[in-house]
Order: structure tokens, then sequence, then C-alpha cells
């Protein structure tokens, strides 16, 4: 299945979140992450599943964000093929809601968290995945309905990253 059956932010975003992950050792499961109360190792836990859980939602099927998130061995291979799901979700019905714009916002602040965790940088990555995130909880989220996701926004500094911007929107403190 190729790219040109998901919309190209979200088919970026994932391979964004792919090679993060690739990067993720076993030195740094331990690590703490802006998500509170999330090591790296839960997060990988959480962000590995995501595709699976929005190919379930793109084929008309229910989520529960709720539940615990299994463990994996190969996170990185159990990431791919959940990816890959989700391509095939979006070929077979490709005017599913919720669109990608959720999908985008989801990815690209847990992209940010893992990549803050890791001490790396977000500056290079695409920025329009962040961006198309950003707009879509700008026009979804609002003070009733942040929680418990999403703490209050807060702010960014001036020369923020795309990454960083969607992070603080999100609550996180950057």
């Amino acid at each position: 299945m190729s790219h040109d059956t998901v919309d190209p932010n979200l088919a970026r975003g994932l391979d964004q979140l792919e090679t993060l992950l690739r990067s993720v050792g076993q030195d740094d499961h331990g690590r703490a992450t802006p998500c509170s109360d999330w090591t790296v190792s839960d997060l990988v836990d959480h962000v590995v599943q995501t595709p699976w859980k929005f190919a379930t939602m793109v084929r008309g099927e229910q989520v529960d964000w709720a539940a615990a998130t299994p463990h994996v061995d190969d996170p990185v291979a159990t990431y791919r093929e959940n990816a890959q799901a989700l391509r095939a979700a979006w070929a077979e019905n490709p005017d599913a809601q919720p669109g990608a714009d959720w999908q985008c916002a989801e990815i690209a602040v847990h992209t940010w968290d893992l990549a803050t965790a890791l001490g790396r940088s977000t500056d290079t990555l695409d920025p329009e995945v962040a961006e198309r995130g950003r707009a879509f909880m700008v026009a979804s989220l609002n003070d009733d309905n942040r929680s418990p996701a999403f703490g209050p926004e807060r702010q960014a500094p001036d020369e923020a990253d795309a990454y960083t911007r969607i992070a603080a929107f999100a609550g996180r403190t950057v």
C-alpha cells in the first residue's frame, strides 16, 4: 500500500514518529516524559497503538482510548504494522470521520513528547504535520473539553517551532 492512500501530512507524521521510535534505546525506557506519570516506555506503548486505534475509528468502529495499552516486545515492528493498518483503513474509507486532522494532532503532540524526553529537537521535522494538528486542536478544544487529555494552553516562545507550539497548546510545559 502506498502513501498515496492516506493524507500526505498524516503519512509524513507517521513516518517521522517511526524514525523517532527507532532511536529509543533500552536505557531510555525509564526516562520521564512531558506526559504526566508516563515514562518513555509508557509513551512508546501508547504511540505504538495509536495508529491501530485510529484505523479502527476510520473503519467506523468504537475505540476505548482509556483502556490499558499493551506492551510489545518489538515496538517499531508493531508500530509499522499499525501504521500500515491505518493506511489500509484510509484506502478503504477515504471519506471517514474523524479526518486526518485529529490524527495529525495526536501524532504531532506525542512526537514532541517523545523527542523532548529523548533530548532531541523537533525543529527539523515537517512543520505542516504539527500546524495541521494544531489548527484542528484550536478549532476543537475549549476549556470544557481539554481535560483529562490536555491541560490549559501554555505560552510558547516566539521562536518556537511548530511542534513546540502544538505541545504548548496541548498544555505541555515547553
